[in-house]
């Protein structure tokens, strides 16, 4: 079987403390109950965590839908977004079955990102093996006044924004990721097709901003 892997890359910077760290945490939760209710997701969609502060993480390893726990979130230090995109890349390697001669691998994994601030640490050295591999799409979310956009857009064409970090708009980010999934894994079933651009996916809803 084909594997359609997602990563979410989740900052938990101490600037994340409170009701946006909450608000992350019931977002991950409501995002994979909603996914196990739709059987294309169900088959395909395998799912990790990978946080970031003051250094990153993978708290989850990619994992089936059906046996996901989320984990416990918490916010403190800063910000290892170079980290976060090295570890992606050493995951990706590990994790994910590459196509050969003699079989079909996994499909290219989806990445959502998701800041409330700048980088603390040199995102070159993150850049450099994240660019090294495949992937379908990858959105970046700045949450508040405090992300410098065009450091994301050095990531990702696909910046989303959301104008502050209360609980309804992460959980509209969180949703959108959901229906994007599911997207995904319809899409690779169905036509044995990738998603591509962030065109492709399901427009976001209002309180999220398309950045061009």
């Amino acid at each position: 079987m084909r594997r359609l892997p997602v990563y979410l890359l989740l900052d938990t910077s101490g600037s994340m403390y409170g009701e946006p760290i909450e608000a992350v945490k019931n977002g991950v939760q409501v995002l994979v109950s909603t996914l196990r209710s739709d059987p294309y997701a169900l088959e395909t969609a395998y799912l990790s965590i990978i946080t970031f502060n003051s250094t990153a993480q993978q708290v989850t390893p990619l994992t089936e839908l059906a046996n996901f726990q989320a984990p416990n979130l918490e916010a403190s230090g800063c910000t290892a977004l170079g980290e976060a995109l090295s570890l992606l890349a050493t995951k990706v390697d590990q994790e994910v079955t590459k196509t050969t001669s003699e079989m079909k691998g996994d499909w290219k994994p989806l990445v959502f990102i998701m800041t409330d601030g700048m980088p603390t640490d040199n995102i070159q050295k993150g850049l450099e093996e994240f660019r090294k591999r495949k992937f379908g799409v990858v959105v970046a979310c700045a949450v508040g006044k405090g992300v410098d956009t065009s450091v994301l857009k050095q990531i990702t064409e696909n910046v989303i924004a959301i104008e502050n970090a209360d609980s309804a708009k992460i959980q509209s980010f969180f949703k959108w990721v959901s229906a994007s999934v599911s997207a995904g894994s319809m899409k690779v079933e169905e036509t044995g097709k990738e998603m591509g651009s962030l065109s492709e996916l399901p427009p976001p809803p209002p309180e999220v901003n398309i950045v061009v």
